[in-house]
């Protein structure tokens, strides 16, 4: 029953009571003390007097007659005189006690001072006897009435002054312990706000040198860690039913995708079934190049898959301006009424560590999409240069560019801006092949190197694919080292190296507009694994294999 109530009680009520109980006690024990030390104070003194008396009677009764007038006894003394056979022969009482019941007869034969009750009544008297061989005893007796009322005052004012004591403390121990208990409350309600779902609640920080200072630091501590854990939680949870809802889109994509070819195929084999005597040569044309652009999906989709796997690069030093170079070159053979132009921008070499096909891939892909998505007679330039510890490629034409909404989806897989672009005929099919995988095979390859993809674009001012790479350590000067710092502060059009980020951001409101693909993890790829939207490694640009860019 106990234990219970104790479990049930409040802690400032154990403090407080604990508190009083301690302060009655010792409080008790002085009062007790005090009453005691007083008491035998006043004894010994009344028996200094007994011993005055004592030898007064001592020396009357030495001798003939008695004369006890002459004796000096104290207001509240009493003399009582006995002959050798124990008659009465005179008594004497102060003039405070001639009324009252005089003391009873010691019980111990002995000289030494004595307490004993009255005859009558409440009274007690402390009493000593005087014996004379020749003249018999005398009873000398003095009231501790007095004695008794002083000591019975002051345990009195002890017991007021303990009252009025413990009263002062209550009050100051319950103000004290409230105030000291109220970082708890504020603890309390801290953890109910949390309860409630708001994990961002804190504990008031204290001194922490005190206790509920320091406990205050723990849990402020502990709570962060909570809400981070929440928070990563969260974010995690958010991550998981994105990525799922973009492989459902994925899947769904590659799917229709998919169907498209496998459609025709049938179409042209049940065309063929049904008609003997139609063109056989024309119809298995066609049915081949479906299956080739069936093909070529498949494996721009298997390439993504290693990529997303993370496998690991075959990596050796790579010379950008040749692979740059060769593209170029390619590029005005298969539309040699672009204006297809290269610029260096630097004095040292462009060279990086990577995969030299997927790289040539990179700018492929990139001149095909601008190839393919601008009007016919449309200027391409390729700039390669560096930026800090960065090499810089870029492919940029000047067609009819992008809206900021279709420039922040462009490196999504199977995203098309034009949708009604996408298939127009079967010669536009055949020629664009567009499937919306070039862009997205960029971005993961250049994550793969640890690089950076942007566009920068406008409705009608065209559209320039910047992919950044870093460089080989050796090709770094002292000179590029040295001006390093003043490239980046001047806030060139460059991508910044350390722009690493999945998400795509747009800048810019009208004139131009800024979309950054940047690696979060860096996928590696293994070496020769998959396709890529160019006829071969040496980055010949093919119409049925170009990436896709539709305004």
């Amino acid at each position: 029953m106990a234990g219970r109530w104790s479990d049930r009680t409040p802690l400032r009520i154990k403090l407080i009571a604990a508190m009083l109980a301690l302060v009655a006690v010792a409080l008790a024990v002085i009062g007790v003390g005090s009453v005691s030390v007083l008491n035998g104070y006043l004894v010994d003194r009344v028996d200094a007097q007994l011993d005055m008396v004592v030898h007064d009677v001592g020396r009357q009764m030495k001798h003939k007659p008695l004369e006890l007038v002459r004796l000096r006894t104290p207001p509240d003394g009493w003399v009582a005189v006995y002959d050798q056979d124990g008659v009465l022969i005179a008594t004497q009482a102060g003039m405070s006690v001639e009324n009252i019941p005089g003391p009873r007869s010691p019980s111990r034969d002995t000289e030494a001072p004595q307490t004993v009750p009255a005859e009558s009544g409440s009274g007690t008297w402390r009493v000593r006897v005087v014996k004379e061989p020749d003249s018999g005893h005398a009873l000398v007796a003095i009231d501790l009435a007095s004695v008794r009322q002083i000591s019975t005052r002051l345990a009195l004012i002890e017991l007021l002054g303990s009252l009025l004591v413990m009263a002062v403390l209550a009050v100051v121990g319950i103000v004290t312990v409230r105030r000291s208990l109220r970082p708890l409350t504020e603890i309390e309600r801290t953890a109910e706000a949390i309860a409630d779902g708001d994990l961002s609640s804190r504990v008031p920080d204290r001194h922490p040198r005190t206790e509920v200072g320091r406990l205050s630091r723990s849990l402020n501590g502990m709570l962060s860690q909570i809400e981070a854990a929440f928070q990563a939680k969260a974010s995690s949870e958010a991550a998981a039913r994105e990525s799922e809802e973009r492989m459902r889109r994925f899947v769904a994509d590659a799917s229709h995708e998919l169907r498209t070819p496998l459609t025709s195929i049938r179409g042209f084999a049940e065309f063929h079934r049904r008609v003997p005597g139609n063109d056989t040569a024309r119809l298995m044309r066609r049915i081949e190049d479906e299956a080739a652009r069936m093909g070529l999906l498949v494996d721009d989709l298997l390439l993504l898959a290693r990529l997303d796997q993370q496998r690991p690069l075959q990596e050796h030093p790579v010379d950008l301006l040749a692979i740059a170079a060769e593209v170029v070159y390619d590029a005005r053979i298969l539309a040699p009424d672009r204006d297809v132009s290269l610029l260096v921008e630097s004095d040292i070499a462009l060279i990086v560590e990577g995969d030299e096909v997927r790289l040539r891939q990179v700018v492929g892909n990139l001149m095909s999409n601008a190839m393919t998505h601008t009007p016919p007679g449309t200027p391409v330039t390729v700039r390669v240069g560096t930026a800090g510890r960065r090499a810089v490629v870029e492919v940029a034409d000047k067609g009819p560019g992008m809206t900021a909404e279709q420039a922040e989806r462009v490196f999504e897989r199977f995203y098309r801006a034009d949708l009604s672009r996408a298939r127009k005929d079967d010669a536009a099919m055949r020629s664009t092949g567009g499937s919306g995988l070039g862009l997205s095979i960029v971005t993961a390859i250049v994550r793969a190197h640890g690089g950076i993809v942007t566009v920068e674009t406008a409705p009608g001012a065209g559209a320039a694919f910047r992919v950044v790479l870093p460089l080989v350590p050796e090709v770094l000067g002292s000179e590029v080292l040295g001006s390093e710092d003043a490239e980046e502060e001047e806030g060139s059009d460059d991508a910044p190296p350390g722009a690493a980020s999945e998400d795509v951001t747009v800048s810019g409101d009208g004139a131009g507009s800024g979309v950054c693909a940047g690696p979060e993890e860096g996928a590696p790829l293994e070496d020769g694994a998959g396709s890529r939207d160019g006829s071969g490694p040496g980055g010949a640009v093919s119409p049925a294999t170009q990436a896709t860019r539709t305004e």
